[in-house]
């Protein structure tokens, strides 16, 4: 193994390749920070670029792009309120908060800190025990999955405690959204109501914009006010350092920032959960676990650090089943995977022992990426913070027009623009009634996951419910799920018996 990393190390730093890796990274941090360009549209919009590349430095340079999206994404989450990516949706809760008091620097800086230390960790999981972690992944058939995405929904009992049925009614209308379009498995319209656009569904990025970036411009053009960040130096081009988390601060989430990190990694590996589910459950974890859990959602490091540690790791976690039994962990992942098939390299079992160089390419570039991105990403964050300066009667309009275009270059479709703006009036209509916005964003995404899993399961199981949560890891995981959502109900009872 030791062998394989110095070759890794010794491709990576070969100037042609080094030079690639930093500019996919430019790349992928500009790609994730735009609204509506998810990490899987920055790797396919870099696709082209490869082909014209050696095998060996295009899967570095992929590598690079996919992995700089994500932490991309958490930029203008905690600037705009407007995530980047799906993945940096929970980056908004505690990071725009920071931002609106002034202090866009530090919530950027654990932002990227926890960013790069999340995809090392990954990485050094894909380099350590990427066959073991491959063993495990296989072990997940369709009932397991849909025990995983269940989790994820279970995230909904956390995301709001002072108002829990509001938060799960929010959820439910999501799970609905993910109802509409072509049945899975029978392959006919659902909910359609003869409209062309619902045949494909839903689409999640429109629906995130609207209701995050759009509903935010529409409140904040009701209070008739402009963001206060008199106070961050990193608006004014000054000095950014000053406004950075201190090593003490960046020590205080320690324990965050590792939990995050190793749960984004194993959430990575199971085919088709990917960054988005491995954020939400991290921050989920975090509320369980924080000593002042009230504080969450109000502006705080944790937050932030949870979030992007898990989506970060998620990256890395994607390429072990890739790379190890050629089953991409991801969208992303799987364009990836077509561009290596098509310029001759075999992923699977067999990669580490006829072509080790690859392998020792992907663990490298991670490693590289992940240390140039901090570099990079608080470059571009400083002209992006800049931003903020400017009056909100300019910069609300702005965001706009960046959050139509993100909507409609998801499929080039003026319906979703449409739905963009629907969905960013029912956003500022959940803002007022108390209503839970991202617990209908995460019921919106893992919805049709968590449909299609159950029903392959059930499938199999010639429609036997029992066999179905009778397996021992879908019963364990199905029992936390029961009990996190159900705890926020019965604690209050408890604390009364106590009393």
């Amino acid at each position: 193994m030791f062998d394989l990393l110095v070759t890794g190390f010794s491709i990576v730093f070969a100037p042609a390749t080094f030079l690639f890796i930093v500019g996919g990274t430019i790349i992928g941090v500009i790609f994730g920070a735009m609204p509506g360009v998810s990490a899987s549209m920055a790797v396919a919009l870099a696709l082209p670029f490869a082909y014209a590349m050696k095998p060996i430095v295009a899967i570095a340079f992929l590598v690079s792009v996919y992995c700089a999206s994500i932490t991309g994404g958490g930029i203008t989450a905690i600037l705009f309120k407007i995530p980047g990516t799906p993945s940096s949706a929970p980056t908004t809760f505690d990071g725009y908060p920071m931002a609106q008091r002034g202090e866009a620097g530090k919530a950027l800086g654990y932002s990227l800190v926890a960013s790069a230390f999340g995809g090392l960790v990954a990485a050094f999981a894909m380099a350590l025990i990427s066959p073991q972690l491959a063993a495990v992944a296989l072990k997940f058939g369709p009932s397991e999955l849909f025990a995983v995405s269940f989790l994820g929904l279970s995230v909904l009992s956390c995301l709001d405690s002072d108002n829990i049925v509001k938060t799960l009614i929010s959820g439910c209308i999501g799970l609905f959204l993910a109802c509409i379009g072509m049945d899975p498995m029978l392959g006919i319209a659902r909910f359609t109501f003869g409209s062309s656009t619902l045949l494909s569904g839903i689409e999640m990025i429109p629906v995130m914009i609207g209701l995050f970036a759009v509903t935010e411009v529409l409140k904040q053009t009701n209070k008739q006010k402009k963001i206060d960040i008199e106070k961050d130096s990193t608006a004014k081009g000054g000095d950014t350092s000053a406004k950075l988390p201190s090593i003490k601060e960046l020590w205080e989430t320690k324990w965050t920032m590792i939990r995050a990190s190793v749960l984004g990694t194993v959430v990575g590996i199971l085919p088709g959960a990917g960054a988005t589910i491995a954020s939400f459950l991290a921050y989920a974890i975090e509320k369980k676990v924080s000593k002042h859990p009230e504080l969450l959602g109000t502006g705080i490091p944790d937050g932030i650090v949870a979030s992007e540690a898990a989506n970060n790791g998620a990256t890395g976690g994607a390429m072990v089943p890739l790379l190890s039994l050629g089953i991409p962990g991801g969208n992303a992942a799987a364009i990836m995977m077509t561009a290596l098939v098509i310029q001759g390299v075999q992923v699977g079992p067999l990669l580490i022992k006829q072509q080790p160089e690859y392998l020792a390419s992907v663990f490298a570039s991670m490693f590289v990426t992940n240390i140039v991105m901090v570099i990079v990403s608080m470059g571009i964050a400083r002209v992006f913070a800049k931003i903020l300066s400017v009056p909100y009667s300019i910069l609300g309009p702005v965001i706009v027009i960046l959050a139509t275009i993100g909507a409609y270059a998801t499929n080039n479709n003026t319906g979703d623009v449409v739905l963009m703006v629907v969905a960013g009036i029912i956003g500022y209509l959940f803002s007022k009634l108390k209503y839970n916005s991202a617990a209908l964003v995460l019921g919106l995404v893992l919805g049709q996951m968590c449909e299609s899993n159950f029903r392959r399961a059930y499938t199999l199981m010639n429609g036997s419910i029992i066999g179905i949560f009778s397996k021992p890891i879908t019963f364990v995981i199905v029992s936390a799920c029961v009990i996190m959502l159900v705890y926020p109900f019965v604690k209050p009872l408890i604390s009364k018996k106590k009393a």
